[in-house]
C-alpha cells in the first residue's frame, strides 16, 4: 500500500531563470495530506496560489506555464518532473518571480533539494489516475507528424521517440522505453538537460525567451556539434530529456499516473493537449487508491 508523501523541512534555492534571465528564489515547504502541489507567487502584494493542475495550463511555448487570472508561473516542468519522479504528492512552492529557476537545465538539482528536505510518508493512502482506455492526440502529417498516446498499464511506463535533423542528435539513441520508478528516475532520467541551438538564440531572445540560457543550464549545439566542453551526461540524453519533460507535464493530471505514455516528437504543448483530452474523457480513466483497488470514482 502506497502512502502519500511530502517533505519534512523547508528548503530553498536561488538561480537564474531560463527565459527572463532574471534571478528567482523558490522555497519548498511541507503540506498536509490531499493538498497536492501548489505554487504561491509571494512577490505579489496579495499572494496568489496556483494549483499545479491542468485547468490552469496556459502558454506552452518552450515551457510549461500555469496561469490564474493575470498571474503566471512558468518553466515549472523540471520541478514538476522531480516531484512526480520522487513520488511527492503534497508540497507548497513559494516563488518570488514569474518563473522557476532553470538551475542546471535538468531536474537533478531539484532531486537533490527534495532529498535534502527529507521525503516522508504521510498517514493517508496515495491516489492514482489509472488509464482504462486508449487516448491519443496527433498534429501535422507526413514527416512532420507528432503524436502522443496514453494506454492502460498497471504501472508507469514511458516510450518516447524523437526525430531531429541534426547530426549530433541523429547519431544518438532516438528511442527509449523505461519503467518509471523513483530509482530509475534518479539514475536514468533526472540528469538529462534541456537542449537548444546557438543559431536560434537571437530570435528567441527577441521575443523574450531563453534570455538566461547558457552552457551552464543547457546542451548547446551549432549546426554540427555540441559546444559544451564536457559533452553529454547520457549517450541518449536528448530523448531522455523529452521523457523528463513529459513526466512533469503528466503530473498536471493532479495525481500520479498508472498507465503507459507513448509519444513521437511530442513536446509541452502536445503533452498538455493530451492531458486535457484525457480529463475530458471520463470513461477512459479512473481514480484508484493504490493500483490494485476498486475505483474511488
Amino acid at each position: 500500500m502506497f502512502k502519500q508523501c511530502t517533505i519534512s523541512v523547508p528548503v530553498s534555492v536561488t538561480g537564474i531563470c531560463l527565459h527572463s534571465g532574471k534571478m528567482a528564489r523558490i522555497v519548498l515547504r511541507p503540506a498536509e495530506v490531499n493538498t497536492g502541489v501548489i505554487f504561491h507567487r509571494v512577490d505579489l502584494h496579495d499572494i496568489v496560489d496556483i494549483p499545479a493542475k491542468a485547468e490552469y495550463i496556459s502558454d506552452m511555448r518552450l515551457a510549461t506555464v500555469l496561469q490564474k487570472g493575470s498571474v503566471r508561473i512558468s518553466t515549472i516542468e523540471h520541478l514538476m518532473s522531480a516531484l512526480h519522479g520522487l513520488g511527492i504528492d503534497n508540497i507548497h512552492i513559494d516563488v518570488n518571480s514569474e518563473e522557476i529557476p532553470i538551475l542546471d537545465g535538468s531536474s537533478d538539482c531539484f532531486v537533490d533539494l527534495l532529498e535534502r528536505a527529507h521525503i516522508k510518508e504521510q498517514e493517508f493512502f496515495k491516489d492514482f489516475i489509472r488509464i482504462t482506455d486508449v487516448v491519443e492526440i496527433s498534429e501535422g502529417g507526413g514527416d512532420n507528424k507528432k503524436w502522443a498516446r496514453l494506454e492502460p498499464y498497471n504501472g508507469f511506463v514511458i516510450a518516447f521517440s524523437i526525430d531531429f535533423k541534426h547530426p549530433v542528435i541523429s547519431s544518438t539513441a532516438n528511442y527509449i522505453e523505461i519503467d518509471i520508478s523513483k530509482d530509475s528516475y534518479i539514475k536514468d532520467i533526472a540528469k538529462a538537460r534541456t537542449f537548444g541551438f546557438i543559431n536560434e538564440l537571437k530570435s528567441l531572445n527577441s521575443i523574450g525567451l531563453a534570455c538566461g540560457g547558457s552552457f551552464d543550464n543547457a546542451i548547446v549545439m551549432d549546426d554540427f556539434r555540441i559546444l559544451n566542453q564536457n559533452g553529454l551526461r547520457y549517450k541518449d540524453e536528448f530523448v531522455k530529456h523529452k521523457v523528463l519533460d513529459a513526466i512533469g507535464d503528466l503530473y498536471l493530471l493532479g495525481k500520479p499516473l498508472l498507465g503507459r505514455f507513448v509519444a513521437h516528437r511530442s513536446g509541452h504543448s502536445l503533452n498538455a493537449k493530451l492531458v486535457n483530452l484525457l480529463l475530458s474523457k471520463s470513461d477512459s480513466w479512473e481514480v484508484v487508491r493504490n493500483n490494485y483497488e476498486t475505483p474511488l470514482y
